[in-house]
């Protein structure tokens, strides 16, 4: 049973979009926040003596716009702790309780394993 993933296009998302949806839609195309996109955008725009803004314009122009859809969902799934605004300290604090506790999991899985009770269970499964 295979899966298929919904094939992804390059367009505008004017409902998340400031301006014309280009910076949304290639944020939502490449997975990335569109704030992310923005600011590179903007950089670029800054340094380039106009080719961002061209590229802009083209992507405009060019790009379809994504049709709206009838459900919004209201919550978004933050994937990255940046994302989730879950300060660092506490992101890391949780990740090393994870990693504790599957610690002593591998510990107690050794300690059963080289027992002898597991080597007196294994004989009599051989039986």
């Amino acid at each position: 049973m295979s899966v298929q993933l919904p094939k992804r296009e390059l367009r505008r998302d004017s409902e998340r979009g400031k301006i014309a949806g280009v910076c949304a839609g290639l944020g939502e195309y490449l997975n990335l926040e569109p704030w992310l996109v923005r600011v590179v955008f903007f950089t670029g725009l800054i340094f380039s003596s106009g080719f961002f803004f061209v590229l802009y314009m083209a992507g405009w122009l060019i790009l379809d716009k994504k049709p709206a859809n009838g459900i919004r969902h209201n919550v978004d799934v933050k994937t990255k702790v940046w994302q989730g605004g879950e300060p660092p300290r506490d992101a890391f604090r949780d990740i090393k309780c994870e990693f504790d506790e599957l610690e002593e999991q591998l510990q107690s899985m050794e300690k059963y394993v080289t027992s002898n009770h597991y080597n007196l269970q294994r004989e009599f499964n051989r039986l």
